[in-house]
């Protein structure tokens, strides 16, 4: 019974102090799950997008997405945190912009309101579809879901001025 038993041990997991079993369980999962899209990201990275951990720690990460050509971004090199909860995939990363951006879906502290992120998140996506529907964000906001009103009303209203500020905000923030 004693060999059993130790075969059923989980090692400790020393980044992260866990109380239960099935935490530890759920976050062996997440960091192998995790493991992987950053083996098929250094394999497959998506246009324009990388990603990676910061240091040591697999559950925090960088990004960084080039500005789309076709947007007021373009030339932009714009920083994003990933945070992965420890039961990931079953619950979103939480993802935000550390370049200040100027986008009716995107506010001051780097909040993304982007639905994929929140209730139409699904374990069967990854970070590399996740960067991939931000690009796609940048290119097309989405007003009518506004973290910033203020600027969803100027992207209806004023499409030149809209454009005019995000590039300025752009070059300001994004191409020092």
């Amino acid at each position: 019974m004693l060999r059993i038993n130790n075969l059923l041990r989980f090692p400790k997991i020393k980044s992260k102090p866990y109380e239960s079993w099935k935490q530890q369980v759920q976050f062996k999962m997440a960091s192998k799950r995790i493991n992987k899209e950053l083996r098929d990201l250094q394999r497959d990275p998506p246009v324009s997008c990388s990603a990676g951990p910061v240091g040591d720690d697999m559950f925090h990460w960088q990004a960084t997405i080039m500005g789309p050509t076709d947007s007021p971004f373009s030339g932009g090199v714009f920083l994003v945190s990933i945070h992965f909860p420890p039961d990931y995939p079953f619950k979103p990363p939480k993802v935000s912009f550390r370049t200040k951006v100027y986008h009716p879906n995107i506010n001051s502290n780097g909040s993304i309101c982007l639905d994929i992120l929140k209730e139409q998140w699904s374990p069967a996506l990854t970070i590399s579809k996740v960067l991939l529907s931000i690009c796609s964000l940048l290119t097309d906001p989405n007003p009518d879901d506004p973290l910033v009103p203020e600027i969803a009303h100027t992207y209806k209203t004023d499409r030149v001025k809209y454009e005019s500020t995000a590039r300025s905000w752009t070059q300001k923030y994004a191409m020092g």
